[in-house]
This record gives C-alpha cells, structure tokens and sequence, in this order.
C-alpha cells in the first residue's frame, strides 16, 4: 500500500463522531447539525429540469476537457461576475466539485523528487483536503501562521524565507472557510510577488465566493491578477464549484481557471485520472451558471439567517458577521478554559446541538499554538427557524454555564 496513506489524520467529521460516542444528548431537544457545511436550502426547479431534460447525454463518454459550450458557460460567468475575459479554449476546465480539483491539482504541480522535500502551504485553519493533498502528493505540509485581530488573516510575513525556497504549490481560501474572511487587493499584491520570486502556484479556493454579507462582492484571485497588472494568471488557478452557489452539492460540478500553461498540464494529468464530467451533469451546470436569479434569492436566505442568528450569539459568544461563506466561526466562553472539545460535547449531550470544534480544522505547529482552539466552527445551513432555535439553545447552554 502507499506508504503515504499512513501520514493522513482523522478527518474532521470522524474525530466529531469519537468525541460524541457514549453520549445520549437530551431527548427533550430534536437534534439540529451546525456540524457539516453542507446546503440545505431546496435546489432550483430549472437546474434539475435541465439534468432530467439530458440523460439521453449518458449513452457518450464525455470528453475530459468538457464541451465549447460548458466552458463558454464558465467564461460568460466570469465575465459578468468579474468582467474578466478567459479564452474557454486554454484557460478554464470543469471539474467535479472543487474537492476532488483540489486534490488532483496538488498531484500534477508538486515535484516530489526535488531534494530537499518540497513544500505544499496552507492557511491554519484550514480545509483538510489540502493537508491530504499535500502529503499524498510527497510534499511536507507547511501551517502559515493566522492573525485572528484580522480575521485571522494570513500572516504570509511570518514563513521563513527557506520554507518559502521549497514552496511549491500555496492553497489559500478566500472567502475563507472556517473563518469567513475575504483576501484584500494587498494581500494579494503580497503573495503574487513571492510566488514571483520563488515560483510556487497559487490555488484560490473561492467556492464560497456568492455567498456574501457586504455590499461589495469578495475579490477572487483572478480579478485581483488583472487588477495588479497580471492578466496572463502566471501561476494562479482559481477554483470554484455550484454546491453552495445553487445548492447542488450532489451534482459535485465545478471549473477551475487561470494560467494557461498549467490548465494544460492540468487537462494531461485529467485525462488519465479519468475526471470527466458527464454530459448530464454539463447540462445541468451550464443551466445553473447562466442564471443569476437563484443565487440572489439564495444569498437574500443566508442574510435574513445570519441577520437573526448573528445578534442572538454575540452576548454569549465571541462572534462577529463574517465577511462571507455560510460559518460563524466563534469563541467559546472563558468559563470553558478553551476547551472547545469540552464546549461541543456538552452543548451535544445537554441541548442536542452539534458544532464542530476549531481545533479540528487547524493544527498545532512548532511556530504557533493550534489557532482553532477554543473557537467552534457551526455551519447556518439549514432553514433560519432552526437556525434560530439552534442559537437560543446556545444562549441558554452559555448561560447555564455561568452559573
């Protein structure tokens, strides 16, 4: 077996699970998950009509590179999302949701039989895929450190400038899952020049890019390319997907796009890893990218959600609207000493609430404490009044703890 299979931890769900067992919450509470960030309001009828409409397309093998139509379906999204202008020949390719495009995009850049052990960087917290990415592709994980007065924005100063020599491949996540937080037009400047100077791709991960709280959209990295004088996306491959967009996470469609030269090696490693999206489900996306309506209504939903949930936790917790994406990423009381394990299990076993602990989607490093601890990641997917049923159980949960 691949010895690198070894190295891979606990996926978060799976600790959740473990620290949950032997525990029978309160059968006086129906449970209600924050757990799992997975949408749950109802699909658009014209997505699914669309895919109905084109299982005759089941009977061909699809091309890996997809069809002109549903690449030119990604372009003329980018065009009216950001104004940008891809060639869909050379500089877009669907992928089957931005999962399984971030894990095969670590295996076509990183060159394992570089000497010293090359270097895949994340943000911390983090996505796990990327960690898996990384260490199944024989890179050696790097946890750039977080500044949580920003949002816990990045602190790309903080990564020595020999881990910057070896880096390979960065992931960044903007919006920002746990955290919410949106990249700036400096931050971006930043890392752009570093991966000039040592050459590392930059994947930007912005499947939660449509699901936003300001009146400004959250900048993606290809915009900000272009706005930094970098319309050739040199080393920059942005990945988004329609799961949260259109509440389909079952269709697991979505594109990548950028830097040319990559996207062709991109489609060479897909060819043989056989990722080709089937016609059904091309069908299907080209509907849902063409139309802007539902993403409106669906983003009107998570603002009323938010908007009622949010004022509810702030006097018991330390929480804040985020920028963008569906998570409230909060501290939990002082009373609970940081311990965020300890928070989501009682919160379970009392209130038949479920959170996800911060500790389980970051880690500890030599340079720095595990930045999740202490902070519970809970997912506002489901209709607002469970949402708010879930916080005013919160509340109470908090304020028994007072006591």
């Amino acid at each position: 077996m691949n010895p690198l299979l070894s190295r891979l931890q606990p996926y978060p769900f799976e600790r959740l699970k473990q620290l949950f067992a032997g525990v029978t919450p309160n059968p006086e509470f129906p449970a209600i998950s924050l757990g799992i960030g997975e949408p749950k309001h109802a699909t658009p009828g014209f997505i699914k009509d669309a895919l109905s409409a084109s299982l005759g397309a089941l009977a061909a093998y699809p091309a890996t590179a997809g069809d002109l139509a549903l690449r030119t379906a990604f372009t003329d999204w980018l065009k009216t999302r950001y104004s940008l202008a891809l060639d869909p020949a050379t500089q877009v390719l669907p992928v089957n949701g931005s999962r399984e495009a971030l894990f095969s995009l670590a295996q076509t850049v990183v060159d394992p039989t570089v000497s010293p052990q090359p270097v895949v960087m994340s943000p911390n917290p983090f996505y796990q895929i990327y960690e898996g990415a990384a260490l199944l592709s024989g890179a050696e994980p790097y946890y750039a450190a977080s500044v949580p007065a920003r949002n816990f924005a990045v602190d790309w100063d903080s990564v020595p400038e020999a881990v910057w020599a070896r880096t390979q491949l960065v992931f960044v996540c903007s919006p920002g899952n746990p955290t919410g937080a949106v990249m700036s037009l400096d931050e971006w400047k930043k890392l752009f020049a570093l991966s000039d100077r040592h050459g590392f791709v930059i994947a930007a991960d912005e499947c939660y890019s449509e699901i936003y709280f300001r009146d400004e959209p959250p900048l993606s990295g290809l915009e900000a390319s272009v706005k930094l004088g970098r319309p050739d996306f040199r080393n920059l491959i942005a990945l988004t997907s329609l799961s949260k967009r259109s509440n389909v996470p079952g269709l697991r469609s979505g594109f990548v796009a950028g830097d040319a030269a990559i996207i062709k090696k991109f489609l060479l490693y897909r060819t043989y890893h056989g990722s080709a999206m089937s016609g059904t489900v091309a069908a299907a996306s080209i509907a849902a990218w063409g139309d802007e309506s539902h993403v409106v209504d669906n983003r009107a939903q998570y603002r009323a959600k938010f908007a009622a949930v949010t004022p509810l936790l702030e006097p018991v917790l330390d929480v804040r609207l985020p920028d963008a994406s569906f998570y409230l990423w909060a501290g939990v009381p002082e009373v609970w000493a940081g311990d965020d394990e300890a928070f989501a299990r009682a919160l379970y076993a009392q209130y038949n609430v479920t959170v996800l602990p911060g500790s389980y989607l970051a880690r500890e490093t030599a340079h720095s404490a595990n930045p999740g601890r202490g902070r519970i990641r809970m997912a506002l997917v489901a209709e607002t009044a469970e949402c708010v049923e879930a916080a005013e159980r919160i509340v109470r949960f908090c304020k028994d703890a007072r006591r």
